[in-house]
């Protein structure tokens, strides 16, 4: 899988889903170390998940609300629950992500 994270990370079991993912379960939320092609495009869609995510390469073109906006290295997003939105990634890119389960208490 690619990405630039450490090995201790490369060893976190993959995640299931619609890009690849190291996933780290933590009490109410699961952390993703998340990589992503140049020219991926993630439909759009919605879960029951609070996301928060940080790029640490590349750059994340998020649609939601009716808004386009780009995150670049070092740049936190937030999607909340149940809101619908798509990504798409023109260059390589990781990012770490935070999905807190509906009603976790971090």
């Amino acid at each position: 899988m690619p990405g630039n994270y450490p090995d201790k990370i490369r060893t976190l079991p993959l995640f299931d889903g619609r890009f690849d993912a190291y996933k780290l379960a933590a009490n109410g939320a699961d952390v993703l170390f998340a990589s992503y092609p140049a020219n991926t495009a993630i439909p759009a869609h919605t879960h029951d998940s609070d996301n928060y995510g940080v790029i640490i390469r590349g750059e994340l073109i998020l649609h939601m609300d009716g808004k386009i906006q780009r995150f670049g290295i070092g740049d936190w997003y937030h999607v909340p629950a149940h809101a619908e939105h798509a990504a798409s990634f023109e260059v390589e890119t990781d990012e770490i992500e935070l999905w807190f389960a509906p009603d976790s208490e971090v």
